[in-house]
């Protein structure tokens, strides 16, 4: 459905407090709305502790993916358009995203069962998402953001150490607070950053990679639950997977990437009537026919190098069971 619909649903729901499930593809054209998603499985979700499915405990086989083809020419080409809009001062902080086509054994339905993630998303035939990431949480008139920038393979020496003290991801993760930072004072009163770069462990079928994420937080205006639509399409598309300022670093998205994300790096949330768990839709795999492609990406400055950030993205190509 169109996404202005799903805003109105949102400030419906929200103001009578009925518990609903909502998503919002990344060019904030299309979504999907379902009221009381625990009672309709129609649209598989986890969202933290809750969730619309049981647990399976189906055996698969050994998780397996393999990348088909990489084309690091045509990742260099949208670079280079990148790096003169960062020259331009178009931006300074800008998300470059890349479909890879896979194999794996695993449908999508194993995929999203089966994954240890605290966000997972089911879209039949579509596509499935197990996402580290979250959006913003709401818990009781206060607002959450938790921005993710930064990740190191976890089995290199003094990893975590490495990452924290890299120049580069150092300076994305401080452009990337302040831009959350300023979003949540627009919807958001008492706006603070709570933690600062702090580490967290992902375990994937490759081994274990260390990511950093801050913890902003701010206090809603009263009745904020009356224009929930409105207030969450403010903040949209989410600032870890656009950058920063937000209007021109899009643009410059659109030119170097050339086709619509649908709803990769879009988000999607649960609202159980009085609060509200949402998650950035990354580490997403889509399906085309009998084909499948890994979204990935990562920020780009102007000190990125095109060789190393097409390798991050290749490495954030994994299965995490």
């Amino acid at each position: 459905m169109k996404a202005e619909i799903v805003r109105e649903k949102m400030n419906r729901c929200g103001s009578a407090a009925i518990p609903f499930l909502f998503g919002v593809d990344f060019e904030g054209d299309h979504g999907f709305f379902v009221e009381h998603p625990l009672k309709n499985q129609t649209i598989p979700f986890v969202a933290g502790e809750i969730s619309n499915m049981s647990s399976v405990s189906l055996p698969i086989p050994t998780p397996q993916i393999k990348i088909l083809k990489t084309d690091a020419e045509a990742y260099r080409q949208k670079f280079s358009i990148v790096r003169q809009g960062l020259l331009h001062g178009d931006s300074f902080l800008l998300n470059l995203t890349e479909k890879t086509p896979i194999r794996t054994n695993l449908t999508l339905e194993q995929i999203f069962h089966h994954s240890r993630a605290k966000y997972k998303l089911l879209l039949p035939e579509h596509c499935v998402c197990f996402s580290p990431e979250s959006f913003i949480q709401i818990k009781d008139g206060e607002i959450f953001s938790y921005p993710m920038k930064g990740t190191i393979n976890a089995t290199l020496p003094d990893a975590s150490q490495l990452l924290l003290e890299n120049y580069k991801e150092t300076c994305e993760h401080y452009t990337i607070v302040d831009l959350i930072r300023n979003d949540l004072n627009q919807i958001a009163e008492q706006v603070q950053v709570k933690r600062f770069r702090y580490l967290e462990k992902i375990r994937t079928i490759r081994g274990e990679i260390w990511q950093t994420s801050s913890e902003i937080q701010g206090k809603l205006f009263p009745d904020w639950n009356k224009k929930l639509g409105n207030l969450i399409f403010q903040l949209l598309p989410a600032g870890s997977i656009s950058g920063a300022p937000k209007p021109s670093t899009i643009q410059l998205i659109r030119q170097a990437e050339q086709v619509p994300r649908g709803y990769y790096t879009g988000v999607f949330g649960y609202f159980d009537g009085q609060n509200l768990d949402s998650a950035v839709l990354i580490r997403y795999i889509e399906k085309e026919g009998e084909h499948y492609y890994f979204r990935s990406g990562g920020g780009i400055t102007i000190n990125s190098q095109a060789e190393e950030e097409y390798q991050e993205v290749l490495e954030k190509i994994y299965l995490s069971i």
